[in-house]
């Protein structure tokens, strides 16, 4: 069964004070943002919902192709031919032909600052297991879920309008913290606000990321637009020490776009403070354990816990310590048991993994007696209608 422990007024945890936060009340169709140096969820609307990610699913193209440099199976230097499929390919491009062959490094740019359909032909048709980007998209998919983007299934490399290409604007939030996080020594490209390549197309040189030039901290990640999805963007701002990672889809122009975006930056950087919720190793709550040595262990964090709270003080955040129970017998210290669950009012839900503060041994024959004790004096006083 699932047993909650709602902690004590005396405990620690409930100590920090919380208003509840003033909620963002966006025109995209769907969002999602959050601050990625706390875990801190500030914004989910329909953000679990799969729909047609448009550009945005570049991103994936682009995590893929990094992957693969860092294994040794591309260089940046390496000079990629172009497809006659690749070349067919309008909306933004790179103006590519078949008698080009282009350095990894200028297609990567391509897709990031140019948007180009074609570079990420390309770069799918290297990478594919089969050589077509059709083999790319069931690669990506395959890739995607394995990172948990369970949200997600890719018909191309680009986001081109096809069915059942399809992500989550959770999805696309972990993906860009995937590509900030893993990919550091690439992630500067996606700040470039121009690449001018070859010069073949100087009217199609600038980032569409409307952030890039505001001093805002924005520097990533990758706008969209399709008629069905409408105007999109995953963006990444950091100011101080602080990082948000968010993603709007549905707007209706590209000026929406830009006023959204720079909204949320704002409110989400203006209206939380970081707190400490917890440290490492401290004791929040003990959990019963079934046939052990002792008959409860002691949950812990295994890491310092921090969240963002709205910049008022007011009520006291909610926290909870949720487990199936009771816990049997042998325990090792470290094994995760159970979560700890809180929200400041006004925001979504956190959920931190909680550890075992010490081993607790598989019991005798006197645990064993006590359990069975402790059994059925409770199956007593129940009565006929409290069985287990």
């Amino acid at each position: 069964m699932i047993r909650i422990f709602r902690f004590l007024p005396s405990v620690l945890l409930l100590t920090l004070l919380a208003a509840p936060a003033s909620a963002f009340d966006t025109r995209a169709k769907a969002a999602f943002v959050m601050d990625i140096t706390t875990g801190t969820v500030l914004l989910n609307k329909n953000a679990d919902t799969p729909l047609p990610p448009a550009s945005m699913s570049k991103l994936m193209t682009l995590y893929v192709a990094f992957e693969a440099i860092r294994d040794g199976r591309l260089s940046l230097e390496e000079r990629l031919p172009v497809s006659s499929h690749a070349m067919s390919y309008g909306g933004s491009t790179m103006f590519l032909d078949t008698t080009d062959r282009i350095r990894v490094e200028d297609l990567l740019r391509g897709i990031i600052v140019l948007s180009g359909n074609d570079a990420c032909a390309v770069i799918a048709e290297a990478l594919s297991p089969d050589g077509t980007e059709a083999g790319f998209a069931r690669f990506m998919t395959q890739r995607a879920q394995q990172m948990g983007m369970t949200n997600s299934t890719f018909a191309n490399s680009n986001g081109w309008p096809a069915a059942g290409h399809m992500m989550s604007m959770r999805d696309l939030a972990l993906l860009a913290r995937h590509l900030i996080e893993d990919f550091p020594e690439f992630y500067p490209m996606f700040g470039e606000t121009e690449f001018a390549f070859d010069g073949r197309a100087p009217q199609n040189t600038q980032n569409r990321n409307p952030l890039l030039k505001l001093g805002i901290g924005a520097d990533g990640l990758k706008t969209g637009h399709t008629t069905k999805a409408g105007y999109g963007l995953v963006g990444s701002a950091k100011q101080a020490d602080r990082r948000i990672v968010f993603v709007l889809s549905g707007l209706d122009s590209g000026q929406a776009r830009a006023e959204e975006a720079e909204a949320i930056v704002s409110w989400a950087f203006r209206q939380f403070v970081e707190k400490s919720i917890v440290t490492a190793g401290t004791e929040v709550a003990r959990a019963d354990v079934w046939m052990g040595s002792v008959n409860s262990v002691g949950l812990t964090p295994a890491k310092d816990i921090t969240t963002l709270v709205p910049v008022l003080g007011g009520d006291q955040v909610k926290a909870e310590v949720v487990y199936s129970g009771p816990l049997r017998a042998p325990i090792a210290r470290g094994d995760q048991l159970a979560e700890l669950v809180f929200a400041p009012e006004g925001l979504p839900e956190s959920r931190v993994p909680l550890v075992a503060a010490e081993d607790v041994a598989k019991g005798g024959f006197l645990a064993r007696l006590r359990t069975v004790s402790g059994l059925l004096l409770t199956r007593l006083q129940q009565g006929p209608e409290g069985a287990l």
